[in-house]
């Protein structure tokens, strides 16, 4: 009888229809089955948790939207999405602005076709542009896509020193012999990681984040954001801000100070984030992205380096056209050329203002 009982359950369990995917926009009460989603799930950045929703919020006041697919009571894909006004570009949907990674997350291809579907229809409720997502590999093959940006990632294994080009290895030694200190702390450096940070951005012609948004990511992972600096004679020469995730160390945020780089600060700072990334057990380091054979991937690249093709794929767009909001589009150089010429003091006090509408 027993046997017979459990036959006649699973017959009702296969006639009983399946779960429908719904999507909703998430709340604060999901916020633990959001996180321990992502956690679960082989292709998640780091930038997928809760967390950096309150980090864009609070540091630039964009509101964010965060949408989640769910078979009955199961998260089946998650999508943050931050809802950005810009006076240059006008309204749009980003998951996720200023970092290189986001985009949808799902288990399966229903759950992603219906976060994709929300948010285009989210996009024409708000009036916005565009809907761009930051996918590392091709989501959505229907849809248009940019390809401009790699990340630059190194696998952390075997002999990392000698796997270095020689010229490196040489410019390392030579920085260790020019009296440079390196430290590494959390909130302590930030000031110092800041003053170079802002300085170099404002020499590229590039309007630099606001300070706030640093502190709220070191106040939002504790321990696994911290600041690197490269002193000499005490002065801050170099310095960045290290982010880990799983077993990965990301050094997104990084700069130094011209007039110092005959004694290769900058070298020493990204050996000394390697060398740590690979003791606290990372097996990849990642340089951030770049665009292909420009000098920042060329200085990458001979790190060992490799790129991996990153796809920013688009829901949605108002008009037809690709958005085109960085640095090497021809429209915006004789702004970038003006502000290199900005009194540092003013472009920290404008770069703000403007950045936080450029994703």
């Amino acid at each position: 009888m027993a046997i017979a009982n459990a036959r006649t359950d699973r017959a009702d369990a296969r006639a009983e229809p399946a779960a429908k995917t719904t999507v909703h926009e998430a709340t604060e009460a999901d916020r633990t089955q959001w996180d321990a989603f992502v956690a679960s799930h082989p292709d998640a950045a780091g930038y997928h948790e809760w967390a950096w929703r309150g980090v864009f919020e609070r540091a630039f006041g964009h509101h964010g939207v965060y949408l989640v697919a769910r078979r009955g009571y199961d998260i089946d894909g998650v999508l943050p999405l931050i809802d950005v006004r810009s006076l240059l570009f006008g309204r749009f949907l980003t998951s996720l602005p200023f970092v290189s990674y986001g985009g949808v997350l799902a288990r399966t291809a229903a759950a992603a076709g219906a976060l994709k579907d929300a948010a285009t229809r989210l996009a024409l409720e708000r009036g916005c542009r565009h809907v761009e997502l930051r996918h590392v590999r091709r989501q959505f093959p229907d849809v248009p896509v940019r390809q401009h940006k790699v990340a630059m990632r190194l696998a952390l294994t075997g002999d990392l020193w000698n796997r270095l080009d020689r010229k490196v290895r040489n410019q390392i030694r030579k920085a260790q012999k020019s009296d440079l200190m390196v430290e590494r702390a959390g909130a302590d450096l930030l000031a110092d990681f800041y003053g170079v940070f802002a300085r170099n951005m404002r020499d590229l012609g590039t309007p630099v984040y606001a300070l706030r948004f640093f502190a709220e990511i070191l106040a939002a992972f504790p321990g696994r954001a911290q600041v690197l600096v490269v002193r000499h004679e005490s002065r801050p020469v170099a310095a960045a801000v290290s982010l880990r995730t799983r077993r990965a160390a990301e050094l997104p945020w990084a700069s130094s100070l011209r007039e110092f780089n005959q004694l290769c600060p900058n070298h020493l700072l990204y050996w000394r984030a390697i060398e740590a990334a690979f003791t606290e057990g990372a097996d990849t380091f990642d340089f951030g992205r770049s665009t292909p054979d420009c000098g920042t991937y060329r200085f990458k690249a001979q790190w060992g380096a490799v790129p991996t093709p990153l796809h920013w794929e688009y829901t949605y767009l108002a008009d037809g056209n690709l958005p085109d909001q960085g640095p090497t589009n021809p429209r915006f150089q004789p702004a970038i050329a003006l502000w290199k010429r900005m009194p540092l003091g003013l472009a920290n006090a404008l770069g703000p203002r403007i950045v936080r509408g450029i994703p």
